[in-house]
């Protein structure tokens, strides 16, 4: 894929994330991935993401920067949201949280095979529990 192929494939996905589309994630993710360096499956990555909507339903990633180079994609995003339900073991509070996350990725076959991301929860712990 070019670097305008990666870029265009990569806010589909962000969009569907943002549309909480879950269900055609199979066009992005591989079934065998490596989730933040351990080996997985698509339907891990599924729950997890599930899990931050159900209880994050606003959660919103909003791209700044991407990165491309050959099969690998760099991002710096903003992620904002309002729990409304018990996360990260801090109940809800009405509080929000923005925060910035960084996220680095390998493509191969036009699906994602490994997928890393860091973000500052101690940041976003302190901006909920103000």
């Amino acid at each position: 894929m070019t670097d305008n192929g990666l870029r265009a494939w990569y806010l589909r996905y962000v969009a569907a994330l943002n549309a909480h589309e879950f269900d055609g994630m199979d066009e992005f993710i591989n079934d065998e991935v490596m989730l933040n360096g351990e080996p997985g499956h698509r339907d891990d990555v599924l729950a997890v993401q599930k899990h931050d909507i159900d209880a994050v339903p606003d959660l919103h990633w909003e791209v700044k920067e991407l990165l491309f180079d050959r099969d690998r994609i760099a991002v710096r995003a903003i992620n904002t949201g309002t729990p409304v339900k018990e996360w990260l073991g801090v109940p809800p509070s009405g509080a929000s949280f923005e925060i910035v996350e960084y996220a680095i990725y390998r493509v191969e076959n036009g699906r994602f095979v490994q997928m890393t991301a860091l973000h500052d929860s101690a940041e976003m712990l302190r901006q909920l529990t103000v």
